[in-house]
């Protein structure tokens, strides 16, 4: 399993950042390996991460400019198909996802899940340190998608997941920020991929980083909710069509 952070403008927590998953991966005994993917950041955080090196054992990647979420995370995937890692697990670089959950995402890797979300909104999940009214509308926002993706996913939104590496570089992605989150769960289901839940803790952002770049603006909703309404019509194929997708892409 790969783990994949992208980072932009993060100078503050790019240290912190490497230091603690680092430490949880080597417990976790099996092959792992943490990529980075630098993604064309304007403050000092490339500098901060060649000198998080000296200390820690990652694979970094630096793109020339800022290219977006999604393509961050399409890069960390390639670099861990040509590593070899069957697994991709995303993740935030402000710690809000806890590595120490990392090691949670295991048992579904081991069943087999295609898509394994990390979840808030179940039995062992929670939120803690988050205002009231972004958690409210997060939960309202699940409430709502849940049923429409008709997948089982009961935390749509959340960037802590894994996937399979090749299953994810096969998704033709068109979004570039966030929204790529919900853009994955509806090419997901069409391609028919199995999905299961882990549950986490989402901790509030540090007031000592930069503030999030998510935007909470109607555009930001719409693109969310379009995906899950695209996927409410979306019936999954059958195995053929599936062993079609299936097939390993050309490096």
């Amino acid at each position: 399993m790969a783990v994949v952070i992208p980072m932009f403008n993060e100078e503050q927590g790019a240290a912190r950042c490497v230091a603690e998953v680092t430490a949880v991966l080597p417990k976790l005994g099996r092959r792992c390996r943490l990529i980075i993917v630098e993604d064309g950041s304007r403050d000092r955080t490339f500098e901060v991460l060649e000198q998080s090196r000296r200390d820690a054992d990652f694979t970094l990647v630096r793109h020339d400019g800022n290219r977006g979420y999604a393509t961050a995370l399409r890069t960390g995937a390639a670099e861990a198909r040509r590593l070899g890692y069957d697994y991709v697990l995303f993740m935030d670089s402000d710690l809000t996802n806890p590595p120490a959950h990392i090691a949670a995402f295991l048992p579904a890797i081991d069943s087999g899940a295609d898509v394994i979300k990390g979840c808030r909104y179940c039995s062992g999940g929670r939120v803690e340190g988050v205002l009231w009214w972004r958690y409210l509308i997060s939960r309202i926002g699940n409430l709502l998608v849940t049923p429409l993706f008709g997948i089982g996913v009961r935390d749509a939104t959340n960037g802590f997941r894994c996937i399979r590496t090749e299953v994810f570089l096969s998704l033709p992605y068109t979004e570039r920020g966030f929204a790529s989150i919900m853009e994955e769960l509806y090419w997901a289901k069409r391609r028919g991929c199995t999905f299961a839940n882990v549950p986490t803790t989402l901790y509030n952002r540090s007031e000592s980083l930069r503030r999030s770049s998510f935007s909470y603006k109607p555009a930001t909703f719409y693109k969310y909710l379009r995906y899950a309404f695209m996927a409410a019509f979306v019936l999954a194929p059958s195995s053929k069509q599936r062993e079609k997708h299936d097939r390993p892409l050309a490096a």
